[in-house]
């Protein structure tokens, strides 16, 4: 069983090929962008808290207390990414990516090149949110959050909803940001894709 992920609304598990996943990647930022104001973004609460800081005590504990079991330094860059998008931040957010990342809401995986890229990747998403759950699967962090309205967005019905983001965490910076179906599915036995 692999984490389903979403592409052009439909599902698929992440056990593709990587000759698959590459030839997906060549779409373009505007796609993204077009794609992911029709669908929810999960963000999270926020704060102005440097990324490269492991900030007070109360946030490292606040972190390890998020159910599920996964890594608490990776679980704390991505609730501190969440909080910051949540205040509207979109500098600040950025800064807990890593350049050049992968994003992928709703479209096949994307390049994010420069920081320009990045921005413009979390301006897209409308919600903001609180981190209530984070899990490990494979290589995946997969964070549920709860969405909310944030300053710059706009969430619409999608607030008080749930949804689930992949995250791949690197040096401590957010390499991978793959938005995940709700609930996880079987891999077929081919191991191909799942509409």
């Amino acid at each position: 069983m692999g984490i389903a992920l979403i592409e052009n609304g439909a599902r698929f598990t992440s056990s593709w090929s990587s000759s698959t996943r590459s030839l997906l990647a060549v779409r373009t930022l505007a796609t993204l962008t077009a794609a992911a104001l029709l669908t929810f973004g999960a963000a999270a609460c926020g704060s102005d808290d440097d990324p490269t800081e492991t900030g007070g005590a109360s946030e490292s504990s606040e972190a390890a207390e998020i159910p599920g079991g996964a890594d608490p330094e990776a679980v704390q860059v991505i609730d501190d990414w969440s909080r910051t998008l949540s205040e509207g931040d979109l500098e600040g957010a950025a800064d807990y990516f890593a350049v050049p990342s992968i994003a992928q809401n709703g479209t096949p995986p994307l390049d994010l090149d420069s920081r320009d890229d990045v921005i413009a990747f979390n301006e897209t998403l409308p919600c903001g949110a609180e981190l209530i759950e984070a899990t490990e699967e494979d290589r995946f962090i997969v964070a549920t959050f709860e969405l909310s309205d944030r300053p710059g967005g706009s969430c619409g019905p999608g607030a008080g909803g749930e949804a689930k983001t992949a995250f791949v965490i690197e040096d401590g910076e957010i390499a991978e940001w793959r938005r995940a179906a709700d609930a996880p599915i079987a891999e077929p036995s081919g191991g191909g894709p799942i509409v």
